[in-house]
């Protein structure tokens, strides 16, 4: 550093803007003279070692982010600008350089937006090809998204990450909340980065849940969310600042091919982190077993959401501890299924989820409502199925809301175990005396309706691929695809 000038001007100017410092004020506080200061900013003098280290010591800057904030943003400005469209624009590196230094913000925001310019060109390229062909191709390779193969590694793999649960039990430790998590997390935010967490109206933030500007070192958040919406993106926010390394890892053993999966991960990541902090493993699992499994009781009890509480029950996969295995399907009222998530891994092969008999595509017609249903697939496996609906952020009085339902399930062996289990028909519903909505035995279902060969199925949308259409003028079935 002593041997290298260092001309950081426009990030000393944001850092006092965003402490509301006038030049001599800080000036002041530097032992510099204000018209010094002013050369400074202006990029006319570099900094000193000396003054580098007051900096760091009054107003706590690592001396890094003053020599390599740019680099990273240099680089990825290079990239744009060696784009085809773009290339010959400018006639060095210089200002690129400029750029990066003295607008961050728009610089972050040109390679965002170059980005999306280059997957938007990719999925033009895939749909162009497919068209080419004209039908006769049904799916390329190249057009999956990095989202689906985020989603495909996620589903696949049990819902538990040893050394995230670890880590966020030493920051429990280290916060030491007492029942004000949110309290806790935005004073250590303020004492260890500097960072400021503000709720935000709606007509300032029209389209994000939650923004982080790290130039002026404030956690913006939309006051759409629930008090536990934005628990958990101040929860998020923080793990990631925390648990770098332990995230990096894990995605690195994820062994994603993209880059951009690798952004959605961490984002993955960051909410299962969240989750952990929120309701800490050892005593969420103590309270799921003693409550029956009852998520109403443990969102209560932890002050978390209905699908923050059943989200978490999809995680208790600790060696030695293990709670009941619980998978869990969330799709929105088109049936569109969009989060899959299990503590073995979602169980495709047995349960799909793609039936429209579910409980899930039911629980639209009674919002807020807890349906209970056992299930039984064509193989004779049954499950238990606990199905409710999920409000997402609030709107105003002209934007329809957002409503998903939420199925949490697991093998009906465990029903015993399960406070929803005395709902249904058998010995638990007979030990407690409630008959509750099992008066029906289990609900025969498939995997999906392309996958599923019952005759007569008043909810079929799709005829099998595995048997022929019926062919017979003189006999319709009740099926609106009838097979032989």
């Amino acid at each position: 550093m002593a041997d290298q000038k260092i001309f950081a001007g426009p990030r000393i100017r944001r850092i006092r803007s965003a402490k509301g410092l006038t030049q001599t004020a800080m000036a002041e506080g530097l032992g510099i003279s204000p018209s010094y200061l002013n050369l400074i900013e202006r990029n006319q003098r570099p900094l000193t070692v000396q003054l580098i280290l007051k900096l760091a010591s009054v107003y706590k800057i690592d001396p890094h982010e003053l020599q390599g904030e740019a680099r990273g943003s240099v680089a990825a400005l290079k990239e744009v600008f060696s784009d085809p469209l773009l290339v010959g624009e400018l006639p060095g590196d210089q200002e690129l350089i400029e750029l990066a230094e003295a607008a961050p913000n728009a610089s972050a925001a040109v390679i965002k937006l170059f980005r999306a310019y280059r997957e938007q060109a990719e999925r033009l390229s895939d749909l162009n090809e497919l068209l080419a062909r004209e039908g006769k191709a049904t799916a390329l390779s190249g057009a999956r998204l990095p989202i689906d193969e985020v989603h495909e590694i996620f589903e696949r793999r049990p819902n538990h990450f040893a050394v995230l649960e670890e880590e966020a039990e030493a920051f429990t430790s280290v916060l030491d909340p007492g029942d004000d998590l949110f309290g806790a997390l935005k004073a250590w935010l303020k004492r260890e980065y500097g960072i400021v967490v503000k709720v935000l109206p709606v007509a300032t933030m029209p389209n994000w849940r939650r923004r982080y500007d790290r130039h002026s070192q404030r956690l913006f958040l939309s006051e759409r969310l629930s008090p536990f919406d934005q628990l958990r993106e101040v929860a998020m926010e923080a793990c990631l600042i925390r648990m770098t390394v332990a995230v990096a890892s894990e995605i690195q053993a994820l062994k994603l091919t993209t880059d951009e999966a690798r952004r959605l991960a961490r984002f993955e990541l960051g909410r299962y982190a969240a989750h952990a902090l929120m309701m800490p493993y050892q005593s969420f699992h103590a309270a799921a077993i003693r409550a029956r499994y009852d998520v109403d009781v443990l969102r209560s009890r932890f002050g978390v959401s209905f699908e923050q509480a059943a989200n978490r029950l999809t995680m208790l996969q600790r060696p030695g501890t293990p709670g009941v295995p619980f998978f869990m399907l969330e799709v929105d009222n088109a049936g569109n299924r969009f989060r899959k998530a299990g503590s073995q891994g979602f169980p495709q092969s047995r349960f799909g989820g793609g039936c429209p008999k579910l409980p899930v595509h039911a629980a639209f017609t009674q919002p807020g409502q807890i349906f209970v249903e056992a299930v039984e697939m064509p193989d004779g496996a049954e499950f238990l199925c606990v199905a409710r609906t999920l409000e997402g952020p609030q709107g105003s009085f002209a934007e329809r809301p957002r409503r998903t339902a939420l199925l949490l399930g697991c093998d009906i062996g465990f029903r015993d175990e399960i406070v929803y289990g005395a709902a249904l028909p058998g010995p638990a519903a007979a030990a407690t005396g409630k008959a509750g909505q099992g008066t029906n035995p289990a609900t025969p279902i498939g995997p999906a309706c392309r996958l599923c060969e019952r005759i007569g199925c008043l909810a079929r949308a799709e005829p099998p691929v595995t048997r022929p259409l019926g062919l017979d003028e003189m006999v319709t079935g009740l099926s609106a695809f009838d097979f032989q």
